[in-house]
């Protein structure tokens, strides 16, 4: 028997609008290149305190990420390495940057709370988990770094960078209705554990 065939992967261009965004199914495999900007725990502060962001981020995608940049000999900068952050640092954070700035996508790692998942639903925004540990192909997907901001005030891991991408992978773990991979998994493996522990009774 054949195995079943894997959805096509979606392709993504980046910024996007809210139709495009509230279209992506939950669990869908998105392929994304376009304009990003990166931002860890200081930005997310900021913006969080009513901090101006540098760029319209209205329709935009932030990655959390603390890239690792080098200057190019002539002129420039060079990505080595783009690791995720574990995106549930930023939950006390995010559903109101969502709010306040119009985001389309946020690209991190692990899962994000329910107000990040209401946020989505009332906004139309999603999350999309890429992979983590795998800073070195994350950083080929990185065509050009444009601007940076906040280097000197935050230092270059916390600054807010601009990122051309291709070719970025990443799965849809929060879609625009909030719903949730994580609390799917959650909520289907606490059923299997009582359906389990009931058994155990019934045997014992």
């Amino acid at each position: 028997m054949n195995a079943p065939a894997s959805p096509p992967t979606v392709l993504l261009t980046l910024p996007c609008d809210a139709d495009t965004v509230r279209a992506l199914p939950l669990g869908a495999s998105v392929r994304l290149s376009g304009t990003i900007y990166t931002g860890r725990d200081r930005l997310h502060r900021y913006l969080f305190d009513g901090g101006e962001p540098p760029v319209n981020l209205s329709g935009g995608v932030l990655f959390h990420c603390g890239p690792v940049v080098v200057p190019e000999a002539g002129g420039g900068w060079r990505v080595v390495a783009a690791g995720p952050t574990t995106s549930i640092r930023e939950e006390p954070y995010m559903a109101a940057i969502i709010a306040r700035h119009g985001l389309r996508a946020i690209i991190g790692k692990g899962g994000m709370g329910r107000g990040t998942q209401a946020a989505c639903r009332e906004h139309g925004c999603v999350y999309i988990q890429t992979v983590g540990g795998a800073a070195a192909w994350i950083a080929q997907c990185v065509r050009r770094v444009g601007r940076v901001w906040f280097e000197r005030e935050f230092g270059a891991t916390e600054a807010m960078w601009e990122l051309d991408i291709e070719g970025l992978i990443g799965r849809v773990a929060i879609d625009a209705r909030g719903e949730s991979l994580f609390t799917r998994v959650e909520q289907e493996s606490g059923t299997r554990l009582r359906h389990l522990l009931a058994k155990a009774r019934e045997e014992a």
